[in-house]
Parts: structure tokens; sequence; C-alpha cells
């Protein structure tokens, strides 16, 4: 049974950056589109990015856009999210989601139709 891996997460001062880590276990990536979600306690998940099965598309949610990056890591079998310019507002836990042929758009950003889920991994943005 294949699983999904977060990491990269943690204390990170306003203005900063973090880079996280979904990393697959037990099954390849070559064939799943990998997105990012991420939910406050008692707040609703709020999707962040989307990288297409292809490798070839990427979407950012507009909270993100402009201050983040993903990629693929084939050497790892994992998918990396870059974001700089973190702010409070990006306090939050992150998941990494996997979907078989999945695409890059706007839709990618509901959390329907995923395989896979990562357990997450806590980022702060706090002085």
């Amino acid at each position: 049974q294949g699983r999904l891996v977060e990491s990269g997460g943690g204390l990170v001062q306003p203005g900063g950056s973090l880079r996280l880590s979904c990393a697959a276990a037990g099954f390849t990536l070559d064939y799943y589109a990998i997105s990012w979600f991420r939910q406050v306690p008692g707040k609703p998940r709020e999707g962040v990015s989307c990288l297409s099965s292809s490798g070839n598309a990427v979407y950012f949610a507009d909270s993100v856009k402009g201050r983040a990056t993903m990629s693929k890591d084939h050497a790892k079998n994992a998918v990396i999210l870059q974001m700089n310019s973190l702010n409070t507002e990006d306090t939050s836990i992150y998941y990494c989601a996997a979907k078989y042929r999945g695409s890059a758009n706007e839709y990618c950003l509901d959390g329907k139709g995923y395989d896979l889920w990562g357990q997450g991994t806590q980022v702060t943005v706090s002085r």
C-alpha cells in the first residue's frame, strides 16, 4: 500500500521561506498529480497548489500566487512546494494529496477525487 509523507514544516519568521516535500513510498509519482492543501483546525481546508501528472502544468491559489513554486524531484520520487514571503496567514497544517492522471486547474483545489493523502506537516509563521 502506498503512502505520502510530508516533511519540511516548522517555525518560520515572517518574510521567510519554506520548502515542503511530499514523498511517495510504495508507488511512483510518475502518473500522479500532486496537490497541496492546508487547514487550520476549526476552519475549512484550503487548496494551495497543484502539479499535473505530466509535470507540465501547475496551478496556484490566489493566496500564494506569485510567491510559490512546485516541482518534481524524480530522483527522490517527491514533489516540492517552495513558498516565499511567508506571513502569519500561511500558518497551517499542510497536506499533500495524489490523484492518478490528475490535471492542474481550478478544480484541482477542491480536494475531490484524490487517491491518497499524507498525514500533514505543521507550518508556523511567527516571530
